[in-house]
């Protein structure tokens, strides 16, 4: 089951794609297939509003204390036609209108025709927090780095279509073999987080670093996988390494075998998360605001770099940074006997609070691992729980966030797309195709081959 389920509040500006006209007609045609009046922008929340069993949106935000971040869908993970979903007007606008109206069962059956066809050419990768709508063709689930490596094995396959975002459909270049060509379905499927660490934002940084401390030579950056191939390029040149989730101790603790200081981006919170687990105290990790103006230390006292052993880029994942210490409180109130399991990416009095905390694949086996009977609250993306929920029917597995609200980027792979991506390698069309440029390809692969020495 899902706990306290409720709505995610949509977007109140336009909705409308670049031709609003065509979308608007489209959303149109498809309410009165339905016997629907026509759609306005606060349909959809008025028509689940007045439907939820549960509890008003108002009323969880209040009596959780979360934060609300724009939410990607306000209509939950369930599938519906491309030219419904709210925010359809800042996905990628390229895809011919024909797959507008699609509904649910023939998206299906056009993505099974276009799988059977192209056979062994093409291999789908699904990430854990992908929409069951989408991960149900994929031939591998799991995290970011496994899925690459996994398609990097499969070299009888040209075709890599990666059904996650553009950090993981990178990463998968970078590992492919020459011939192999990765397709993201939904070009606009970004990531936040990654965002928070652009490129320049951390040359500049380092800069000042060197000029701080007279030398960088003692200081190792490490990316979180979560990032561009230009910042895993920046690592490999600079005696960097790449680290997940999973393997964050294991990478930390190589890195201080090389040097002073870690240099940890683009996420605060596993880096935070993984030094104290490490025995670092909290004074000696330090946070550098990015969005200081250069020249300005991000933000940090001469003293306070002085003393640092970890100096934290100031990002954050969107979905995890929601999971709070009061929904574990309330948990503990709702289910006595709950056991709490959340992602390193949480903030640090949430993954203290917890009994355990680990990467996606960690939180799974801790589910499967469970005593039937258990009741498990998990503080990471909904469609990930909710398939924990379904593939555990022995136990009580609810997310600790009430508000149903997906990665927002992630939901952007709508089964719409990866029917297009399909249907176009049928005809010998490669829509959307990553690729990581060879000067930039060849220095990521430096840092992700370290980090994969250390196993």
């Amino acid at each position: 089951m899902v706990y306290a389920k409720a709505l995610c509040v949509p977007d109140t500006q336009s909705v409308d794609a670049p031709d609003g006209t065509r979308l608007t007609a489209a959303r149109d045609r498809i309410r009165r297939r339905n016997g629907l009046p026509p759609m306005t922008t606060n349909t959809r929340l008025n028509e689940k509003q007045a439907a939820n069993p549960y509890v008003e949106v108002d009323k969880i935000l209040a009596e959780f204390n979360t934060p609300q971040i724009q939410c990607e869908t306000d209509s939950g993970i369930a599938t519906i036609p491309l030219a419904e979903e709210v925010s359809f007007g800042s996905w990628q606008p390229e895809i011919p209108e024909e797959y507008w109206a699609l509904e649910a069962d023939e998206l299906e059956q056009r993505i099974r025709s276009a799988r059977a066809r192209l056979g062994e050419q093409v291999v789908i990768l699904g990430h854990h927090y992908q929409r069951e709508d989408i991960v149900q063709f994929a031939d591998e689930r799991g995290d970011s780095f496994a899925l690459a490596q996994y398609a990097a094995e499969r070299g009888e396959s040209p075709y890599i279509v990666f059904c996650g975002v553009h950090f993981m459909a990178e990463a998968a270049d970078i590992l492919a073999a020459p011939h192999q060509q990765v397709i993201l379905p939904n070009i606009e499927a970004g990531c936040s987080m990654a965002d928070m660490a652009a490129a320049p934002d951390v040359y500049s940084a380092w800069r000042e670093l060197e000029e701080f401390f007279g030398s960088t030579d003692d200081i190792i950056p490490v990316t979180y996988m979560n990032s561009a191939a230009s910042l895993k390029a920046f690592c490999g040149e600079h005696g960097g390494v790449v680290c997940t989730s999973s393997n964050a101790v294991k990478v930390l603790e190589w890195a201080f075998e090389q040097g002073k200081r870690v240099f940890f981006f683009p996420d605060q919170h596993l880096g935070r998360n993984t030094g104290h687990a490490m025995g670092i105290p909290l004074d000696e990790m330090v946070l550098w605001n990015w969005r200081r103006p250069a020249g300005s230390l991000g933000g940090l006292a001469p003293d306070q770099l002085e003393g640092s052993r970890i100096i934290l880029w100031q990002g954050h994942c969107s979905v995890h940074q929601r999971f709070s210490l009061k929904q574990i409180e309330q948990a503990r109130q709702h289910f006595p006997d709950v056991q709490i399991v959340v992602h390193p990416e949480c903030r640090f009095e949430v993954v203290q609070a917890a009994d355990a905390n680990g990467s996606t694949a960690f939180i799974a086996r801790y589910v499967a691992e469970a005593p039937a009977g258990s009741v498990i609250g998990v503080g990471t993306e909904i469609n990930l729980v909710s398939r924990l929920a379904k593939e555990n029917p022995d136990k009580t597995v609810f997310c600790l966030d009430p508000v149903v609200c997906p990665c927002s980027t992630m939901y952007r792979v709508h089964p719409a797309y990866l029917a297009w991506v399909m249907e176009s390698l049928e005809r010998g069309e490669v829509v959307n195709r990553i690729e990581v440029p060879e000067a930039i390809k060849a220095n990521a692969k430096i840092a992700l081959e370290r980090m994969l020495a250390l196993k």
